[in-house]
This record gives C-alpha cells, sequence and structure tokens, in this order.
C-alpha cells in the first residue's frame, strides 16, 4: 500500500521502512468552530464567528488550509451555534461532499448541547473517532508554523513518560505596561516553565488588570531549583494532546474552559501526575482571533505578509476572482471599479466587483466584495463587508461595517464602531464612538461567564428574523449625534436616522472597551491608565507586600485556618453541583466517573490540609 505524501514534507509524508510509523494512525485534529464567548457579538448572533470575513476570506479557512499544508490527514470540526451554516459552509467550499479531491478528510460534528469547550470534547470522546494524537485548535487562529518539530518532540516525550499528555504552542509576545494586554487585546498572561524540559508548572491570565502579584505554590519553588517566570508570552491556543486528554474532561465535568478549568487543574493534580509541556516558535507566525483587536491585528499581519503563505494573493481560497498585489502592500480585485481621482492607501484589499467614486481615499482597509461607495467618501483603518453601500461624504474611522449596511449621504462612523448586519445610519448622522448597532435588540439576560457561549439551538438564521419594529432618530439638515440617551421613534425606512437597535456598552467598563476595540486607545485615556496605574502602585504595594500569601507567616494558625476552610468550600461546591447535574439527568456511567473524581480531590485536599501541621 503506498502511503500519502503530505504537501510541502509535513508530518504526514512518507515513513519510509520504520514498522512504528507505517502502523501509525493517521494525524488527527478537532477544530472546535465555536469560540464559547460573547465578544463578537451582535455580529455571531446572525453568523458563526469562523465564518466572519478576514482579509475577505472566512477565518475557517485559514485554519482548515494551514491544517492541510502541516501534514494534518483527518480533521472533525465541532459546531454547535449556527451549525447549518457552517456545515453549507464546508460542504460549499469543497472540504465535505462527495465532490471533494482534498487530501485532508473533513468531517463536521454538530451538537446543540454543548455550552463550553469542555462540553465539546466530552462529546468528541463519546463518538470514539480520535485514535492517536491529535491537534486541538479553534477555527479562529491564524498560523503558518511547521508542526513537525512540535509534533515529534511530544511523541518522544510521550515514549519516555506517558503522563506527558499535552504540548502547548507558545510565542514571545511583550504585553503593554499600562494596560497588562498584548498586541492581541488578550489579558497578560505569566508562566513559569522548566528551563530544560519545558514542562509547565504554572499558568495565569492576570484578567484584573490592576493585579500586582502573582501567587506561585510553594512546592512548585521547593521541587524545581530553577525555572523561567514569564509575562512576555502568548498562548497561541494550538494544542498537541494525547487521547487521554479526551478522557480527563470525561472525568471531570467541571473542566468546562480549556486553560482556566483543564490546564490549571492538571497543573495543581498531584495524585494523576499528569503534565503539559510548552513549543515556543519564533520565525513561525501563530494568532487566536479572540477579539476585536486582535481581529484588527491579525487583519494588518496578514495584509503585511507575516502569515505567508496564507496571504489573499497566494491561496485563493475558493475566490473565483484573482486578487493581485500592488505597492505598498495594496490587493485589488480584477473587476474592481476605481475612478482616477479615488486614492487607495497602502495596506489596504478592495474585494471582487466594488466601485468607488470620485475624490474618495481609503487607507489601512478592507473593502469587500460587492460594495458601491459614492464620493469624497473617507475610510481609514476600517472593515467594510460585502454588498455594503456607502454614500457621498461619508466617513469612517477605524470601525467594523458588516454586510449590507447602507451609509446614507454625510453620516460619520466615529472610532470603535460596529455596526451589523443591514444596519441603516441615515443622512448626517453620527454615530458615537464605541456604539454597537444591530437589528436584532440586546438580549436581556446575556451569561455574565463569558466562558460558556451563546449557544443558539437554531441552526440557521431565517430570512425574516423576529425583532420588534426598526428603531431611528429623527434628523435635520445638520448632522445628527446618535446618542443610547436619545428616544427613539418607529420607522418604516429609516432615512433620517439609524435603522437598529443601540447595544448598552458591557458591564465590564469602557477600558474593556478600548483594550478589546478595532480603534487604537487615545493618547489622553492612556495618560489617565498610567497616572491611575502610578497611585495604585504607591498607595497598595506595601500593603501587598506584607499579606500577600506568598509571604504570609506559616506558624499563624489564622492563615493556616483560612487556607482550610478556601479548599474546602471549593470542594463544597464541586460536591453541589456535581448532584446539580444529577438532577439535571447526566449519564449514570459520567456520574460514577466525576463522583471518583472528587473522592480523589477530597483525599488531595487532605493531604493539604496535613502538610501544615
Amino acid at each position: 500500500m503506498s502511503q500519502k505524501k503530505s504537501r510541502g514534507g509535513g508530518v504526514g509524508a512518507a515513513a519510509g521502512d520504520d514498522p512504528d510509523e507505517l502502523s501509525r494512525s493517521p494525524l488527527q485534529a478537532v477544530l472546535l468552530a465555536d469560540s464559547f464567548t460573547l465578544k463578537f457579538r451582535p455580529i455571531t448572533l446572525e453568523r458563526p464567528k469562523v465564518l466572519l470575513p478576514l482579509v475577505n476570506v472566512p477565518m475557517i479557512e485559514y485554519t482548515l488550509s494551514w491544517l492541510e499544508s502541516a501534514g494534518v490527514e483527518e480533521v472533525f470540526v465541532f459546531c454547535c451555534a449556527h451549525a447549518l451554516q457552517v456545515k453549507e459552509h464546508l460542504e460549499k467550499a469543497g472540504w465535505t461532499g462527495k465532490s471533494t479531491a482534498r487530501e485532508m478528510a473533513v468531517t463536521a460534528v454538530e451538537s446543540h448541547d454543548a455550552v463550553s469547550a469542555g462540553d465539546a470534547l466530552r462529546v468528541m470522546y463519546g463518538r470514539g473517532v480520535i485514535h492517536g494524537d491529535f491537534v486541538l485548535i479553534s477555527g479562529d487562529t491564524i498560523s503558518n508554523m511547521d508542526l513537525k518539530d512540535a509534533l515529534q518532540e511530544h511523541k518522544d516525550r510521550r515514549k519516555k513518560d506517558p503522563l506527558a499528555v499535552m504540548t502547548m504552542i507558545i510565542k514571545y509576545s511583550k504585553p503593554s505596561t499600562l494596560t497588562h494586554q498584548t498586541r492581541l487585546g488578550n489579558d497578560e498572561i505569566v508562566m513559569a516553565v522548566d528551563p530544560e524540559t519545558k514542562e509547565l508548572l504554572y499558568y495565569e491570565d492576570r484578567a484584573d488588570s490592576s493585579q500586582l502579584y502573582v501567587t506561585i505554590d510553594k512546592d512548585i519553588l521547593a521541587s524545581n531549583p530553577t525555572l523561567q517566570l514569564r509575562n512576555n508570552m502568548e498562548d497561541c491556543y494550538i494544542d498537541i494532546c494525547s487521547p487521554e486528554v479526551l478522557s480527563l474532561f470525561t472525568d471531570n465535568f467541571d473542566y468546562q474552559h480549556l486553560r482556566r478549568h483543564f490546564v490549571k487543574g492538571l497543573l495543581v493534580d498531584d495524585i494523576m501526575g499528569y503534565k503539559i509541556y510548552t513549543h515556543e516558535i519564533c520565525s513561525s507566525y501563530a494568532a487566536r482571533i479572540d477579539n476585536f483587536r486582535s481581529y484588527d491585528t491579525v487583519s494588518k499581519d496578514i495584509i503585511q505578509r507575516w502569515t505567508y503563505p496564507m496571504v489573499p494573493d497566494v491561496l485563493s481560497f475558493g475566490n473565483c476572482q484573482e486578487i493581485k498585489l500592488h505597492r505598498q502592500g495594496i490587493y485589488k480585485a480584477s473587476d474592481v471599479t476605481l475612478l482616477h481621482s479615488a486614492q487607495i492607501g497602502a495596506n489596504s484589499v478592495v474585494g471582487n466587483a466594488t466601485s468607488i467614486g470620485e475624490n474618495c481615499e481609503i487607507s489601512n482597509s478592507v473593502i469587500g466584495e460587492g460594495c458601491n461607495i459614492g464620493k469624497n467618501v473617507l475610510i481609514h483603518g476600517s472593515y467594510i463587508w460585502d454588498n455594503a453601500i456607502i454614500e457621498d461624504g461619508c466617513k469612517v474611522s477605524n470601525s467594523l461595517v458588516c454586510d449590507g449596511v447602507h451609509l446614507r449621504s454625510g453620516a460619520i462612523v466615529e472610532p470603535g464602531c460596529i455596526l451589523s448586519f443591514k444596519v441603516e445610519v441615515g443622512k448626517n448622522v453620527v454615530v458615537p464612538a464605541y456604539s454597537k448597532v444591530a437589528l436584532l435588540p440586546q438580549p436581556s439576560n446575556e451569561d455574565s461567564d463569558e466562558e460558556l457561549e451563546y449557544a443558539d439551538t437554531n441552526s440557521g438564521v431565517t430570512d425574516s428574523p423576529r425583532y420588534p419594529p426598526f428603531s431611528s432618530m429623527r434628523s435635520a439638515d445638520h448632522p445628527t449625534v446618535l446618542s443610547e440617551d436619545d428616544d427613539l421613534e418607529a420607522s418604516e425606512t429609516g432615512a433620517c436616522g439609524v435603522v437598529g437597535y443601540i447595544w448598552a456598552s458591557a458591564d465590564t467598563g469602557i477600558l474593556e472597551e478600548w483594550r478589546q476595540s478595532i480603534a487604537p486607545i487615545p493618547k489622553d485615556k492612556l495618560e489617565e491608565l498610567h497616572h491611575a496605574a502610578s497611585v495604585v502602585d504607591d498607595d497598595e504595594s506595601e500593603d501587598d507586600l506584607n499579606n500577600h500569601p506568598a509571604v504570609l507567616d506559616q506558624d499563624d494558625d489564622s492563615d493556616v485556618s483560612a487556607v482550610e476552610e478556601d479548599d474546602y468550600s471549593k470542594f463544597e461546591k464541586e460536591v453541589e453541583e456535581t448532584f446539580q447535574r444529577a438532577l439535571d439527568g447526566i449519564h449514570q456511567d459520567n456520574l460514577i466517573l466525576e463522583i471518583n473524581a472528587l473522592r480523589c480531590k477530597l483525599f488531595s485536599n487532605l493531604l493539604d490540609v496535613f502538610q501544615y501541621y
């Protein structure tokens, strides 16, 4: 039997006469098509995140194309919210279906019960389709790295130590000293790694930007003579996993989030002894689109060709029209209508069948397919998706405009705005900075835990979604500023105001809006953050040093009691949640596994308490 050779000499290349390689299972991957977060709302109420255009190409196309080029032979795409849309795209793009001629087999796995990554992996375990080491990745991840070295390291470690169940891909990324975030808008990550073995010893994402210190268990310091404590690494969310990872999620139903629950759970589990290792990439590219800022950053990286060969002019991604690269990083389709006086600035992309009128200025922006842009329009640092209509004299700055949006003449979209599908902005209306506008009203009860994804039980979007009558605001001949406090009146056309609902800001506050927005954080706000950080540092550093758990006097009985009470409270909460799931109808076999796991945790907690005496 001849073996299939992967492109680029990847891990699926012919193995020669090695009997271990000849008998190996094909390299598999589990791709999570649900992000299990709410950060891309209101857009993701109507379309799954993995199908949102990234430089005019659905995100999932980058992920699947990379997996294929890296030698992965079989991919299982797990989809829950808007599953029908995902499945239809996979078939239309030629990844699935009888007519596909792909080297990589792609299978959609659908479930409407999963509300977390942990649930998704438990479903995959129940299907029994994973037979060896596999790549775990989300469909919003862009990479051009070669998996060969990382996969070989993982296999070599597994031969020596079966408890090495995961290898995490990481790369250098210096965080901001003011906002405690990376250039992707993610929270700063602190990790401790053994410099020789690359074993991960500690992992913490600093969601609270005011947190000045991290707490590391003294046992980690005692058992590891040397370790690297780093806050300049980016988690790429590409993991090479052993099959045991799926069973661990099945044994522990409190594992929901991949990092916050699973990774941290394994790092503190002294009984089973499972280990996680890291693989640092240097010259390759890998990034996950977690929020609107990372959407903007990765888009610019693609345009500037850091993701090569995952760039528009090299991989067509099924586009029928050729995209050509011109000077200064300008990409244009062959059938763009561009009047002579219009100017396309550096690092911009213009899609198929788009027309651009006289005296327009477009810079650092991506324009989708079938857009109609009038005269004297200014677009800077923005993303205009397919079939948008932007009339004469409009201005759009550092914002995202979705499919079918209509901006009437003189409308101004200020930085940081999100205009969801088919929103209409009336003549001379000003949309204030950081506004989110959608035809669908904002849900009254959004899940406060962003790790539990809004799972839409409807597999698709109907042609006539249910929502109250459109709302608009009156406009005069002079520009009208739209705000959440304005009275909105019903309108059939919205010609004088805005057709859509203005969403209230998230409970996380304006700081989070700045940190995760497409728009750069204003300079005056950065100065405010710097001043606030200095005040907090001066006022609290002494108290934190005196009271920080890492320097508490262990002879103090009150400290020991606090530790005991905290551990017992956590254990008591887990028991309560287990019995609640039992009442909700969890399968008997799964319930038995979870109770056994709780017994192990109780024993571990008792050992932790005894060590204080």
